[in-house]
Protein backbone atom coordinates (compact mmCIF):
# COMPACT_ATOMS: atom_id res chain seq x y z
CA UNK A 1 0.00 0.00 0.00
CA UNK A 2 1.01 3.60 -0.55
CA UNK A 3 -0.39 7.11 -0.32
CA UNK A 4 -2.12 6.82 -3.68
CA UNK A 5 -4.13 3.78 -2.60
CA UNK A 6 -4.77 4.63 1.07
CA UNK A 7 -5.15 8.41 1.30
CA UNK A 8 -8.36 8.66 -0.77
CA UNK A 9 -10.00 6.01 1.42
CA UNK A 10 -8.65 7.68 4.55
CA UNK A 11 -10.16 11.04 3.60
CA UNK A 12 -13.46 9.44 2.56
CA UNK A 13 -13.85 7.51 5.81
CA UNK A 14 -12.81 10.53 7.86
CA UNK A 15 -15.44 12.71 6.20
CA UNK A 16 -18.13 10.10 6.79
CA UNK A 17 -17.10 9.64 10.42
CA UNK A 18 -17.26 13.40 10.96
CA UNK A 19 -20.73 13.49 9.39
CA UNK A 20 -21.95 10.73 11.69
CA UNK A 21 -20.55 12.35 14.83
CA UNK A 22 -22.37 15.59 14.06
CA UNK A 23 -25.69 13.72 14.32
CA UNK A 24 -25.11 11.90 17.61
CA UNK A 25 -27.93 12.68 20.03
CA UNK A 26 -26.47 13.22 23.53
CA UNK A 27 -29.42 11.26 24.89
CA UNK A 28 -27.96 8.13 23.24
CA UNK A 29 -24.55 8.28 24.93
CA UNK A 30 -25.51 5.58 27.43
CA UNK A 31 -27.04 3.36 24.74
CA UNK A 32 -25.72 0.08 23.32
CA UNK A 33 -23.41 -0.32 20.34
CA UNK A 34 -22.35 -3.23 18.11
CA UNK A 35 -19.28 -3.45 20.39
CA UNK A 36 -20.79 -5.60 23.13
CA UNK A 37 -18.84 -4.13 26.05
CA UNK A 38 -19.07 -0.49 24.97
CA UNK A 39 -21.82 2.07 25.26
CA UNK A 40 -21.99 5.01 22.84
CA UNK A 41 -19.91 7.26 25.12
CA UNK A 42 -17.08 4.71 25.29
CA UNK A 43 -17.22 4.27 21.52
CA UNK A 44 -17.13 8.03 20.92
CA UNK A 45 -14.12 8.43 23.19
CA UNK A 46 -12.26 5.59 21.45
CA UNK A 47 -13.08 6.99 18.00
CA UNK A 48 -11.98 10.52 18.90
CA UNK A 49 -8.78 9.40 20.60
CA UNK A 50 -7.45 7.02 17.97
CA UNK A 51 -8.80 8.38 14.68
CA UNK A 52 -8.14 12.07 15.21
CA UNK A 53 -5.49 12.56 17.91
CA UNK A 54 -3.93 9.21 17.06
CA UNK A 55 -3.99 9.91 13.33
CA UNK A 56 -2.21 13.23 13.80
CA UNK A 57 0.34 11.94 16.30
CA UNK A 58 1.26 8.99 14.07
CA UNK A 59 1.98 11.39 11.23
CA UNK A 60 4.13 13.53 13.53
CA UNK A 61 5.89 10.43 14.94
CA UNK A 62 4.85 11.43 18.46
CA UNK A 63 3.26 9.24 21.14
CA UNK A 64 -0.19 10.08 22.42
CA UNK A 65 0.06 12.15 25.62
CA UNK A 66 -0.93 10.19 28.72
CA UNK A 67 -3.58 12.76 29.60
CA UNK A 68 -5.59 11.98 26.48
CA UNK A 69 -6.04 8.27 27.02
CA UNK A 70 -8.55 8.58 29.86
CA UNK A 71 -10.29 11.74 28.71
CA UNK A 72 -14.07 11.84 28.32
CA UNK A 73 -14.26 13.75 25.05
CA UNK A 74 -18.04 13.22 24.89
CA UNK A 75 -18.45 15.30 28.06
CA UNK A 76 -17.65 18.44 26.04
CA UNK A 77 -20.70 20.00 24.41
CA UNK A 78 -18.74 20.76 21.24
CA UNK A 79 -16.89 17.44 21.01
CA UNK A 80 -18.12 16.71 17.48
CA UNK A 81 -16.79 20.03 16.16
CA UNK A 82 -13.50 19.51 18.01
CA UNK A 83 -13.27 16.06 16.41
CA UNK A 84 -13.87 17.54 12.95
CA UNK A 85 -11.17 20.16 13.54
CA UNK A 86 -8.66 17.58 14.77
CA UNK A 87 -9.38 15.27 11.83
CA UNK A 88 -8.73 18.18 9.46
CA UNK A 89 -5.37 18.82 11.12
CA UNK A 90 -4.48 15.15 10.98
CA UNK A 91 -5.33 14.81 7.29
CA UNK A 92 -3.27 17.92 6.55
CA UNK A 93 -0.30 16.24 8.24
CA UNK A 94 -0.77 13.09 6.12
CA UNK A 95 -0.85 15.13 2.91
CA UNK A 96 2.94 15.48 3.17
CA UNK A 97 4.50 12.74 0.98
CA UNK A 98 7.40 12.48 3.42
CA UNK A 99 5.03 11.23 6.15
CA UNK A 100 4.38 8.11 4.07
CA UNK A 101 8.06 7.18 3.97
CA UNK A 102 9.70 4.87 6.48
CA UNK A 103 8.18 3.32 9.55
CA UNK A 104 6.28 4.50 12.60
CA UNK A 105 7.32 3.32 16.06
CA UNK A 106 4.29 2.19 18.07
CA UNK A 107 6.31 1.54 21.21
CA UNK A 108 5.88 -2.22 21.10
CA UNK A 109 6.66 -2.56 17.38
CA UNK A 110 7.26 -0.50 14.24
CA UNK A 111 5.19 -0.64 11.06
CA UNK A 112 5.46 1.02 7.64
CA UNK A 113 3.63 4.34 7.54
CA UNK A 114 1.17 3.27 4.81
CA UNK A 115 0.19 0.24 6.89
CA UNK A 116 -0.47 2.45 9.92
CA UNK A 117 -2.59 4.75 7.76
CA UNK A 118 -4.55 1.77 6.42
CA UNK A 119 -5.22 0.50 9.95
CA UNK A 120 -6.52 3.91 11.06
CA UNK A 121 -8.67 4.03 7.92
CA UNK A 122 -10.10 0.68 9.01
CA UNK A 123 -10.74 2.12 12.49
CA UNK A 124 -12.58 5.07 10.99
CA UNK A 125 -14.72 2.75 8.89
CA UNK A 126 -15.64 0.05 11.37
CA UNK A 127 -16.02 2.30 14.41
CA UNK A 128 -17.70 4.95 12.30
CA UNK A 129 -20.17 2.24 11.27
CA UNK A 130 -20.54 1.16 14.92
CA UNK A 131 -21.41 4.71 15.92
CA UNK A 132 -23.74 5.23 12.99
CA UNK A 133 -25.74 2.10 13.71
CA UNK A 134 -25.81 2.79 17.45
CA UNK A 135 -27.33 6.22 16.81
CA UNK A 136 -29.83 5.32 14.09
CA UNK A 137 -27.69 6.33 11.13
CA UNK A 138 -25.98 4.70 8.16
CA UNK A 139 -22.26 4.73 7.31
CA UNK A 140 -21.84 5.04 3.55
CA UNK A 141 -18.60 4.55 1.65
CA UNK A 142 -17.81 3.69 -1.95
CA UNK A 143 -17.31 0.09 -3.04
CA UNK A 144 -13.64 0.78 -3.75
CA UNK A 145 -13.08 2.03 -0.22
CA UNK A 146 -15.07 -0.91 1.13
CA UNK A 147 -12.76 -3.24 -0.77
CA UNK A 148 -9.71 -1.59 0.77
CA UNK A 149 -11.21 -1.93 4.25
CA UNK A 150 -11.90 -5.61 3.54
CA UNK A 151 -8.28 -6.18 2.52
CA UNK A 152 -7.04 -4.53 5.75
CA UNK A 153 -9.45 -6.52 7.92
CA UNK A 154 -8.51 -9.79 6.22
CA UNK A 155 -4.79 -9.09 6.60
CA UNK A 156 -5.00 -8.34 10.34
CA UNK A 157 -8.10 -10.19 11.58
CA UNK A 158 -6.31 -13.05 13.29
CA UNK A 159 -3.95 -10.75 15.19
CA UNK A 160 -6.92 -8.64 16.32
CA UNK A 161 -8.74 -11.78 17.45
CA UNK A 162 -5.72 -12.92 19.45
CA UNK A 163 -5.92 -9.65 21.40
CA UNK A 164 -9.74 -9.59 21.68
CA UNK A 165 -10.02 -6.74 19.19
CA UNK A 166 -12.32 -8.73 16.88
CA UNK A 167 -14.97 -11.32 17.69
CA UNK A 168 -15.45 -14.46 15.63
CA UNK A 169 -16.51 -13.70 12.04
CA UNK A 170 -20.11 -13.71 10.87
CA UNK A 171 -20.98 -15.74 7.79
CA UNK A 172 -22.26 -13.56 4.96
CA UNK A 173 -23.91 -14.42 1.67
CA UNK A 174 -22.07 -14.15 -1.63
CA UNK A 175 -24.17 -11.08 -2.39
CA UNK A 176 -22.66 -9.10 0.51
CA UNK A 177 -20.78 -5.93 -0.38
CA UNK A 178 -17.05 -5.68 0.34
CA UNK A 179 -17.74 -3.44 3.33
CA UNK A 180 -20.37 -5.83 4.70
CA UNK A 181 -17.82 -8.64 4.40
CA UNK A 182 -15.24 -6.49 6.19
CA UNK A 183 -17.70 -5.86 9.02
CA UNK A 184 -18.56 -9.56 9.22
CA UNK A 185 -14.90 -10.62 9.17
CA UNK A 186 -14.21 -8.19 12.01
CA UNK A 187 -16.82 -9.96 14.12
CA UNK A 188 -19.69 -7.55 13.52
CA UNK A 189 -23.20 -8.39 12.38
CA UNK A 190 -23.82 -6.00 9.45
CA UNK A 191 -27.55 -6.23 10.21
CA UNK A 192 -27.13 -4.92 13.77
CA UNK A 193 -29.28 -1.92 14.68
CA UNK A 194 -29.90 -0.10 17.93
CA UNK A 195 -33.02 -1.02 19.89
CA UNK A 196 -35.97 1.25 19.18
CA UNK A 197 -36.70 3.54 22.11
CA UNK A 198 -40.07 5.09 22.86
Amino acid sequence: MNKQTVFPALTECAAEAVRVTRHVDPARLAGPTPCADWDVRTLVNHLVLYTSHGLEHRALRKPLPDGLTGRDFAADADWAQAYADRIERALAAWQDPAVWEGGIDLGFTAMPAPEIASLITKELAVHGWDLARATGQEFRITEATGALILSVVDAHAEVYRQHDGFAEPFVMSAAATPFERALANSGRDPRWSAPVTT
